[in-house]
């Protein structure tokens, strides 16, 4: 790739990767001591092991069994299963041992960290596009490049921007897998109903409008949107409605949270929840939705094939809305990374699984039966997912929307230890307590600083 631009703040200026991020601050050389997070902490005793090793491949022979930390997202045990099934048949030297190692990517990262100083690690692990660079910070996963070369793995046919996210000074230290962004779902028939165009609102404002005409055909304990809080998840489909107001976590390191962007941002959705009764909160909003009780919901691509399956109405896909200044959706979802203190058969095993199972067919597999944006662009307009376009249309919104739509996710949010948790407070401050969004943002930016303070600006 070639070298990364200085960053800027104005408008419309480059949107740097991750990679650029840790070549810019120095953290790559680093160790850290997260006071401030929670998850998966850095130390200075163990940043960056001996994970740059050179291994001479050739003469290596591949473990006979490996085992795999996954925390099956999308609902995906049994497509990882058989994704599995499909490696053994090729390979039936190698064993994989698959184990549901949390309920969702911080709890994954949690026993990640939990087993580094034992024998307990797994071969491959579920890396997050919030966890994964502490890993590496730790020297706890290895690079890729080496391996993939040897392996003849074409990586150039990774989506460019998905296969980007992992690399620091020219290495890959995990390869993507479960990819996503938010969409907006909405239930056809209830739209009809309402009387509304059959298409999601183009604004938040719009579906302001529409939703009395939608609380009109709903259950009386429902809601027009179901919008889930929670870390890894609130702060993420945040960006697109502040970003849509023209502002945003952080501009590079500085918090941004005291402008009248911002603030805006965070009154629409406090008022969405508190005032206006547009949105609504429920213990789980994917089986509501699904039910009918709300008549759209906010959620991963990953949700899509289980939306499908549960939906008894018509189920529409559209994009996130817009906001007043323009559009934004952040990338999400998960890589795969192999741990650096594996031995090298065991590692050599898992490159060959990780190669096998992010391959053209495989990832189109895995996103047919899940709706996770397929990692190759083969796989994109390739047989497989040209047919299921034509069949379930609904795949190629995630597709349009990630080629036209989304943007790198504020730093705050993505490389300042603890900085989703801390965001996601104060989120649910305007959702679950009616805190107005300037008290809420007030109260979370000295926390948010101060992370940075303590755990990154001593390292730039």
């Amino acid at each position: 790739m070639p070298a990364s631009p200085t960053p800027s703040s104005s408008a419309g200026a480059w949107q740097p990767s991750r990679r650029s991020v840790l070549q810019l601050s120095g953290l790559g050389a680093l160790g850290l001591t997260l006071a401030a997070c929670s998850g998966p902490s850095v130390t200075q005793d163990t940043a960056r092991a001996d994970s740059t090793t050179t291994t001479d491949w050739s003469t290596i022979t591949p473990a006979s069994e490996i085992t795999w930390w996954s925390n099956h997202p999308g609902a995906s045990k049994a497509i990882e299963e058989e994704l599995i099934a499909r490696f053994t048949a090729v390979h039936p030297e190698i064993s994989v041992k698959l184990v549901t190692a949390g309920a969702n990517y911080d709890e994954v990262a949690q026993r990640f960290q939990a087993a580094s100083s034992t024998s307990s690690l797994p071969d491959l692990v579920i890396s997050s596009d919030v966890w994964w660079f502490r890993y590496f910070l730790n020297g706890q996963i290895m690079a890729l490049d080496d391996v993939f070369t040897h392996l003849g793995v074409d990586t150039s046919d990774f989506n460019s921007t998905l296969y980007s996210d992992y690399e620091f000074d020219s290495l890959h230290w995990a390869a993507p897998y479960a990819r996503s962004t938010p969409l907006f779902y909405y239930n056809r028939d209830l739209w009809a109903a309402a009387g509304l165009p059959d298409r999601g609102p183009q604004t938040w404002a719009e579906l302001g409008e529409w939703a009395p005409r939608l609380a009109a055909v709903l259950p009386a304990d429902g809601a027009p949107l179901g919008l889930d809080t929670g870390t890894s998840w609130a702060g993420w489909w945040m960006e697109n409605i502040i970003w849509g107001h023209g502002g945003a976590y952080s501009d590079d390191w500085t918090v941004t949270l005291d402008t009248p962007e911002a603030e805006a941002a965070g009154e629409l959705v406090r008022a969405m929840f508190n005032d206006t009764s547009v949105a609504g909160l429920s213990a789980d909003t994917s089986a509501d939705f699904a039910a009918g009780i709300f008549g759209s919901m906010v959620g991963s691509t990953g949700s899509l094939a289980g939306l499908l399956e549960a939906a008894t109405f018509s189920l529409g896909t559209s994009f996130l809305p817009d906001g007043p200044a323009g559009s934004g959706v952040p990338t999400g979802g998960t890589g795969l990374a192999i741990p650096a203190s594996r031995t090298p058969e065991q590692q050599l095993a898992a490159a060959m699984f990780l190669a096998f199972i992010t391959d053209t067919d495989n990832t189109a597999y895995f996103s047919q039966n899940t709706g996770y944006v397929p990692v190759r662009t083969s796989a994109q307009e390739g047989e497989i997912m040209t047919e299921i376009y034509q069949t379930t249309p609904q795949f190629r919104t995630a597709i349009d929307q990630l080629e036209t739509k989304t943007r790198t996710q504020d730093w705050v949010r993505v490389f300042v230890p603890g900085g989703d948790q801390i965001i996601t407070e104060g989120i649910e401050q305007m959702v679950l307590q009616n805190v107005p969004a300037a008290t809420a943002w007030a109260s979370i930016t000295p926390r948010l600083q101060k992370a940075f303070q303590e755990n990154v600006e001593p390292y730039l």
